[in-house]
C-alpha cells in the first residue's frame, strides 16, 4: 500500500480531480463572475492577478495609504500602495510568512478571506462579506492554485462611465456603470470593482457602490470612476430649482460693457437658474482693483480722484495705470516668488536676491510669459548673468525639478507618480521618468567668475520598478526610441510654450482668474487633470486662445479679466446665488495676503514698518526673503517655500489672527503714534468731526461713510470730546478690525 507505484498513483489522481475541479472554477467563473458584454458573452479568460485581484483590493482600500499600503505595511502586511507593483503584491499574499495569507487546499480557511470577511479579527474591520461576487473571486482564484498570470493577458486600455452627464435635482440619486476596455477588444462591466470620488462633495456624494447623491446647493460636480488606473468622469449639473425662463442676468451699470468672458459665465448661471449679484459701486470697484493688481491700498486723494472721473472707460483706465506702478511688480514678483523657491537658507543672499529681482523685472516689463518660461527652463551659464537658472539650485534633484516644473507651469502634480501611477489621473511612472529625464543633464561648477549652470552628458534614466531606460518625453507625448541630441530642455521648452500646448496657458490663466476671482475655473489651480475638469470649460478655453492669441501678454489677461461683469459684480448676494461659490454670479471675500494685509494696516495707520536686515522703507510685499522673522506675517500665513504648492499659503482664519487684530500692542502703537494718521487727522481736523470722519473712512476703508455710519460715528466722537483724539483712535480700531478691512470684497 506504501510503495512508491501507489504513491504515485495517489498523488495523479488527487491532482487530476484537482485539475478537474479548478478547470470548473475557472470556467463558473469566466462566465458569471466577470460578465462581458454581449458580443463578448461566449469568450473566457484565465485569472490575472493584476486584474482580478489587485482590482478588489484596490476598490475596498486594501492598499490604500491608510491602510497596508502605507510605507511600513500595517500589521506585518504590507501592500504597494494603490496596486502600483502587482508583483511585489503576488509574493506578498502567496509566498511571505510562508505562505500563510493563502490556503489553496482549503481556501475558505486562507488569513486573506478570514480576515476580509470577519471570520478573525481585523483592524480594518469586515471589508468583504461572504455573499459577494468579490469573495467567490478571491476563493475561486486561491483555489485554482493562486495564479499571477500570463503576461500576455488582457491589458485595461481605458473605462466609460455612463452616463457621461447628467441634469440632477437637489438631494436625488443616480446609479452610475462602469465599462473597461481592454486591448484585446473585451468589454467587460467593472463597476463593483471601480473607486468612485467626488471632486466637491459639498454639492454631490458618491458611495462605494457608485452611487451619486447630490446635496442641497446649486453647481457642478465631476464623480472621478477609477479601475486599475484607468480613469474616467461623470458630470453632474445641479440647477437651483425655480423656472429658468425667469432668471436673466441683470444688465445694471450699462457703462460696463463686459466682453466674451460674460456670455459664458451668463450661460453657465442661466442653466443652473441663478440670478447674479448687481454691479459693484466705484469705491469697491477701486479698492478690489488695487489690492488685486497691485496688493496696496488706495489712498484718499486717489479713490476722490476716481469717484470724480467722470470718463465711461475710468475703470479700465485705472487698471492700465496701475501696471506703471512699481507695487505691481514688486506684488507679481513676490506670489511668483512663493511658487519658484526664493529661499535665501538655499541659495544664499546674493543668489535669492538676483533670482528675486530676475522675476521682478520681468513682471516690471511685462515680459511675455512664454519667454519667461523659456528663460527659466533653458538658462545655462554664470548664474550672476542668467538668475532664473537658480530655480535648479532651489529644487536640486532632477525628479523633484520634473515635478516643481509641472505643477508651477502646468498645472499637473505628477509627484506620486514616481511611485506609482498617480491615483487620480493618467500619468504612470512612465511619464514621471520621462519627464525627470529632460533635467537629469543639469550641473554646476565653480568657476573664478562664479558658478556656472551646464548641461552635460547624463546617464539614462532608469524607471525605478522595471530597470527599464526611459527617454525624455513631455506629458501626453510619446516615448521615443532614444535620448534626444542636445540640451533636452529647450525641446521641453519648445513643447511647453508652444501655442498647442494643452497645459502651459490653460495653466495661468486659471491662476491668474483665481487671483482676481477668488476662485478657479480649475480648484485646486495647480491639480488640472481629467477627474478634476473645469467647472466652465468653455470660458477656461476661451481665456486661454486669447492669451495666446495675445503673444502670453500678462497684462492684456488682466485688463480682460478685470473689464468683465464678471469680475466687477458686488460681493452682496441675492437670493438665488447666496449658496453659489464656483461659478462667479457674485464676488467673493477673499482674505488678503498676509503680506498685504500688514501693509494696508501701516498704511492706513500711517505708520511704516521697519523689517530686520531690510532697508528702511520697504513694505511687506517687497520682502524677497521669506524668512525675515515678523510674527505677524507669520501668524496670517506667509509660505516658507518648501513647496511649489498655493496650499503652503495659509487663507484660512484664525482665532489667533482675531485677537491679535483685536489686542495687539503693536497695531495698538501704530494707532496712537504721535506722527500717524489719527493724530494727523485730529490736527487737521480740531473741531470738524464730518471731515475727520470722512478721511477715516477714506483712509481705512476706501469709502466714504454711509449716512448711518456718520451718525453712529458723530455721536461717539461728541460724546467724548474731551478724549477726542482717543475717541478718533477707537473709531480707526473698529475700522481696521471690520470684515470689510481684513478681506477684499
Amino acid at each position: 500500500m506504501n510503495s512508491p507505484a501507489c504513491a504515485f498513483r495517489c498523488w495523479l489522481v488527487s491532482h487530476r480531480a484537482r485539475w478537474i475541479l479548478s478547470s470548473l472554477v475557472l470556467l463558473s467563473f469566466s462566465t458569471t463572475a466577470h460578465p462581458l458584454a454581449a458580443q463578448e458573452a461566449a469568450k473566457t479568460r484565465p485569472f490575472h492577478f493584476e486584474t482580478d485581484v489587485v482590482s478588489i483590493l484596490s476598490r475596498f482600500g486594501c492598499n490604500a495609504s491608510g491602510c497596508h499600503g502605507k510605507a511600513e505595511g500595517q500589521n506585518g502586511f504590507k501592500l504597494s500602495i494603490f496596486g502600483f507593483d502587482p508583483q511585489a503584491d503576488h509574493v506578498a499574499l502567496t509566498s511571505e510568512g510562508r505562505g500563510r495569507r493563502t490556503n489553496p487546499t482549503v481556501p475558505e480557511k486562507s488569513l486573506l478571506l478570514q480576515k476580509a470577511c470577519g471570520d478573525m479579527p481585523h483592524g480594518g474591520g469586515v471589508r468583504i462579506r461572504k455573499d459577494t461576487d468579490e469573495y467567490r473571486t478571491l476563493r475561486n482564484w486561491i483555489a485554482v492554485g493562486l495564479p499571477f498570470g500570463e503576461p500576455t493577458a488582457p491589458r485595461v486600455v481605458s473605462i466609460t462611465v455612463s452616463p457621461r452627464e447628467q441634469l440632477m435635482k437637489l438631494k436625488t440619486t443616480q446609479p452610475l456603470k462602469v465599462v473597461a476596455k481592454f486591448d484585446n477588444g473585451i468589454v467587460e462591466d467593472v463597476t463593483r470593482h471601480a473607486k468612485f470620488q467626488s471632486n466637491n462633495d459639498g454639492l454631490a456624494g458618491v458611495d462605494e457602490h457608485g452611487l451619486v447623491t447630490t446635496g442641497e446647493t446649486p453647481g457642478d460636480v465631476a464623480i472621478m470612476a477609477n479601475y486599475l488606473g484607468a480613469v474616467d468622469v461623470f458630470r453632474v449639473l445641479i440647477p437651483r430649482p425655480t423656472d429658468a425662463s425667469s432668471v436673466a442676468p441683470p444688465r445694471t451699470g450699462a457703462s460696463v460693457e463686459g466682453n466674451f468672458i460674460d456670455p459664458l459665465v451668463d450661460a453657465k448661471l442661466t442653466k443652473l437658474n441663478i440670478q447674479p449679484s448687481e454691479l459693484c459701486s466705484d469705491e469697491d470697484f477701486l479698492r478690489r482693483a488695487f489690492l488685486d493688481v497691485i496688493g496696496t491700498l488706495p489712498k484718499p486723494v486717489e479713490v476722490r480722484k476716481f469717484l470724480d472721473d467722470k470718463r465711461p472707460d475710468r475703470r479700465a483706465r485705472w487698471i492700465d495705470d496701475l501696471f506703471k506702478r512699481p507695487e505691481y511688480a514688486d506684488y507679481w514678483a513676490l506670489k511668483w516668488s512663493d511658487l519658484l523657491r526664493v529661499e535665501r537658507p538655499t541659495l544664499g543672499h546674493a543668489g535669492a536676491h538676483a533670482y528675486y529681482r530676475w522675476m521682478r523685472d520681468g513682471f516690471a516689463t511685462n515680459k511675455p510669459f512664454d519667454r519667461f518660461a523659456r528663460e527659466l527652463l533653458t538658462a545655462e551659464g554664470l548664474l550672476r548673468d542668467q538668475p532664473a537658472g537658480y530655480v535648479f539650485k532651489a529644487v536640486k534633484q532632477s525628479g523633484e525639478q520634473a515635478a516643481t516644473i509641472s505643477q508651477v507651469l502646468l498645472g499637473t502634480r505628477i509627484e506620486c507618480a514616481k511611485c506609482h501611477h498617480h491615483p487620480f489621473d493618467r500619468w504612470s511612472q512612465t511619464d514621471y521618468f520621462g519627464m525627470e529625464a529632460f533635467f537629469t543633464q543639469v550641473s554646476f561648477k565653480p568657476t573664478p567668475q562664479g558658478e556656472m549652470l551646464l548641461a552635460k552628458d547624463s546617464g539614462a534614466t532608469k524607471h525605478s520598478r522595471t530597470g527599464e531606460t526611459v527617454f525624455a518625453h513631455a506629458l501626453g507625448e510619446p516615448s521615443p526610441t532614444q535620448s534626444p541630441d542636445g540640451d533636452r530642455r529647450k525641446l521641453l521648452a519648445d513643447w511647453m510654450t508652444s501655442p498647442k500646448n494643452p497645459f502651459f496657458a490653460r495653466n495661468l490663466v486659471n491662476r491668474v482668474w483665481a487671483h482676481f476671482l477668488g476662485r478657479g475655473l480649475v480648484e485646486p489651480v495647480d491639480d488640472m487633470r481629467l477627474t478634476n475638469p473645469p467647472t466652465n470649460p468653455e470660458l477656461l478655453d476661451a481665456l486661454a486662445s486669447r492669451f495666446i492669441e495675445s503673444g502670453f501678454d500678462v497684462h492684456q489677461l488682466i485688463r480682460t479679466i478685470t473689464a468683465s461683469r464678471a469680475y466687477q459684480r458686488s460681493a452682496h448676494p441675492n437670493a438665488t446665488n447666496e449658496r453659489d461659490e464656483q461659478n462667479y454670479s457674485r464676488a467673493l471675500l477673499k482674505r488678503l495676503d498676509a503680506e498685504v494685509l500688514f501693509d494696508a494696516v501701516c498704511q492706513a495707520t500711517g505708520v511704516p514698518e521697519k523689517f530686520s536686515g531690510v532697508p528702511e522703507g520697504s513694505r511687506a510685499i517687497q520682502l524677497w526673503d521669506s524668512q525675515v522673522n515678523h510674527y505677524f506675517l507669520k501668524l496670517f500665513g506667509r509660505p516658507v517655500r518648501a513647496t511649489a504648492c498655493e496650499c503652503e499659503r495659509a487663507t484660512e482664519p484664525s482665532v489667533s489672527q482675531v485677537l491679535h487684530v483685536l489686542n495687539s500692542p503693536e497695531l495698538q502703537s501704530k494707532l496712537s503714534h504721535e506722527s500717524g494718521t489719527v493724530a494727523r487727522l485730529v490736527r487737521r481736523y480740531p473741531s470738524d468731526n464730518s471731515a475727520l470722519i470722512d478721511e477715516l473712512y477714506l483712509t481705512v476703508q476706501s469709502r466714504l461713510p454711509t449716512a448711518n455710519e456718520k451718525a453712529v460715528a458723530t455721536k461717539y466722537l461728541q460724546d467724548h470730546e474731551s478724549t477726542r483724539r482717543q475717541a478718533a483712535e477707537d473709531l480707526a480700531w473698529s475700522l481696521l478690525n471690520s470684515l470689510e478691512f481684513v478681506f477684499n470684497h
